[in-house]
């Protein structure tokens, strides 16, 4: 699925895509009229007062580069004395049974790291901002055909006992038909898995699909898009030669060792021959001995 989405034109994507999705919510006078309509569709409310952030650069067309992520402000009314709100949205492909399995940790691993960001050093724990992840997938993360999962910790012991952290997460599965909030969520996820105007069922859609048309026909996005496809292939193109020249070290590496290990046996046998050679000399140096004793011997003897 990463190689067919590296190779999609631009003109191809759907709001699932990762290069898409990324140049919608940052596109001016777009990106906060875009984010404020999925989130009063997904958590059925309006949102004032929104500051979008983009955390960090939007890749995802290469399995190595890791995808998207947007950090968007919900800053409350000044005396509605509401505590500050981050919502992270991303839009997720990362189907491979290993992605599935880790996705809990991954998200565990997310809002630490929005945590951390969201909490000044010395600054009391009460101050620190809750933060609500949400990913949007097309297959189930967890296997019960449900459009949403939402997940927040709990007492194992006392499952209704209140505990507020203010993290939690919300799994939204495109095709899930069990537990759909409403009809409108449906149309929307079906939306963004398939961005086509025939998918723009409502007012809201159509509308979303008129920005969808202008980041799509926009000169500098294309551009943007033909220039990741670039470097994306400049990278492989690199890590291939690195995994090419890594082999030939080992190759190498592996010759080196067996001149060694060849070189230290013969180092071994001339050490051995040395020894015997010693042995010898040793031995005819004795025998030498003896044999001038002998005639030492003799010539005394002699009249």
């Amino acid at each position: 699925m990463r190689e067919k989405g590296m190779k999609k034109k631009l003109e191809e994507m759907n709001l699932l895509d990762d290069f898409l999705f990324g140049s919608m919510v940052t596109y001016p006078e777009i990106g906060q009229r875009f984010v404020k309509m999925l989130l009063k569709t997904i958590l059925g409310r309006e949102f004032k007062h929104l500051a979008v952030t983009a955390q960090k650069p939007y890749y995802g067309a290469d399995a190595d580069l890791h995808g998207a992520r947007l950090d968007v402000y919900l800053e409350p009314e000044e005396d509605a004395g509401e505590r500050v709100t981050v919502y992270d949205i991303e839009p997720d492909l990362k189907d491979r049974d290993s992605d599935v399995r880790a996705l809990p940790r991954r998200m565990r691993f997310y809002h630490g790291k929005i945590a951390a960001r969201n909490l000044d050093s010395g600054a009391d724990y009460d101050k620190l901002k809750n933060v609500v992840i949400i990913m949007i997938m097309p297959y189930d993360p967890f296997g019960h055909n449900r459009m949403v999962y939402t997940v927040k910790n709990k007492c194992v012991e006392v499952p209704d006992m209140a505990y507020e952290d203010g993290a939690s997460t919300l799994f939204l599965y495109t095709k899930g038909t069990e537990g759909v909030p409403n009809e409108t969520i449906r149309q929307l996820l079906h939306y963004m898995e398939d961005t086509t105007y025939k998918n723009a069922v409502n007012e809201e859609l159509r509308e979303m699909h008129r920005m969808v048309e202008t980041v799509k026909k926009d000169p500098e996005v294309i551009g943007m898009r033909i220039q990741l496809v670039e470097d994306v292939i400049m990278l492989r193109e690199e890590k291939a030669k690195l995994t090419e020249e890594n082999a030939r070290m080992t190759e190498e590496n592996a010759k080196m060792t067996e001149e060694n290990a060849r070189m230290t046996e013969e180092n071994a046998r001339m050490a051995e021959e040395k020894v015997k050679l010693t042995e010898e000399n040793a031995r005819m140096a004795e025998e030498l001995i003896k044999l001038r004793k002998e005639l030492a011997g003799r010539e005394t003897e002699t009249p």
